[in-house]
């Protein structure tokens, strides 16, 4: 398939700038995969939609507050880094703007010498290998002087930085948020434990190149992005005790379908996994674990978008996309979600 093909006219005020409290009063878009009918409720409502037997499966990543700006030590000019990948030893793999100004063995320095680093190597495709020094916790001074990595669509200041944090989030480590879990509130998935539904996790630390755009026209030659994912034993067990009673594997973003999907396929099954992954799923692609999907709206063009098409079918997509633009849903990061089963 071609990459224009997943193209869709978005009015850029259905783009959400900010999230809505509370959390689960956001939008809900319910899709039928048979029939591909549609229902519009809000996100609390998906109580209704589970069942006793279903399991929810949720990435408990954290986001880092990875947007860092400093000092280029000799001149003071100003320079930006965003922290992509940590290597060990107190270096990352970082992006750095201007880049003209990170030459390898420039020095910089954050927050009146809270933070300083140095420039070790310039990688292919631009990035840079920096080497942090600081006294302390490393993420404690982050916690201090880092701001959150927010997509560049979203262009209005974020006040409170945990809305930008999962209500589970646990395992620091990523540049983005898994933004399909921004739905849920701590009494909500109360609500769904006391249904019967079962909630296990997994680790998908979510790297930029989520927003890292198709160029090639031709979607089989694009190449994607390698993200660090764990699927500890617990919830492997829940999973297939889930599929042995009946009940429905669901996973709750993007990213916890590429984790058990990439175990599935991998493995040729699910079982207790960890490693990095750069599985590209396309309208073709036969899925190997999930059962119904809980997502935002996504770019047009976009991989997230080729993925979905791939789980609910490309027509019941494009279709169901038309739908949200024509009804006003709110798109992206802070915007709606859609249930599809």
């Amino acid at each position: 398939m071609n990459k224009s093909d997943f193209y869709y006219d978005l009015p850029e005020e259905l783009i959400a700038q900010h999230p809505v409290e509370p959390r689960d009063s956001s939008r809900l878009m319910t899709v039928d995969r048979q029939t591909g009918e549609i229902e519009h409720k809000h996100f609390y409502n998906i109580l209704d939609e589970l069942r006793e037997g279903d399991c929810l499966i949720l990435n408990n990543t954290r986001v880092l507050p990875a947007r860092l700006y400093g000092i280029k030590k000799d001149t003071g000019a100003k320079v930006e880094f965003l922290l992509l990948t940590n290597k060990g030893d107190d270096t990352w793999e970082c992006i750095v703007g201007p880049g003209k100004r990170a030459k390898p063995g420039t020095q910089f320095s954050f927050a009146d010498g809270l933070l300083e680093c140095e420039v070790k190597e310039v990688l292919d495709g631009g990035n840079r290998l920096v080497k942090f020094f600081y006294e302390g916790n490393f993420y404690n001074v982050l916690d201090q002087i880092g701001q959150m990595p927010l997509p560049p669509y979203i262009t209005e200041r974020l006040e409170n930085g945990e809305r930008y944090q999962t209500v589970y989030s646990k395992e620091l480590g990523s540049a983005a948020a898994p933004t399909a879990g921004l739905h849920f509130t701590q009494e909500l998935m109360e609500k769904l434990q006391d249904k019967g539904v079962k909630i296990g996790y997994v680790t998908l630390h979510v790297g930029l190149g989520t927003f890292r755009p198709v160029k090639e026209e031709d979607i089989s030659l694009h190449l994607m992005h390698s993200e660090h994912y764990w699927l500890p034993k617990e919830t492997a067990e829940l999973i297939n005790d889930t599929k042995k009673n009946g009940g429905r594997v669901i996973a709750v973003g993007t990213t916890s379908c590429r984790t058990l999907e990439s175990v599935g396929t991998f493995k040729g099954k699910i079982e207790e996994s960890e490693g990095w992954t750069d599985i590209f799923i396309y309208p073709g692609y036969e899925f190997k674990c999930i059962d119904a999907l809980i997502t935002n709206f996504h770019l047009p063009e976009s991989t997230l978008i080729m993925l979905v098409s791939a789980f609910c079918g490309y027509d019941n997509t494009m279709n169901f996309y038309k739908t949200a633009v024509e009804e006003r849903y709110r798109f992206f990061s802070f915007g709606d979600a859609v249930f599809l089963r």
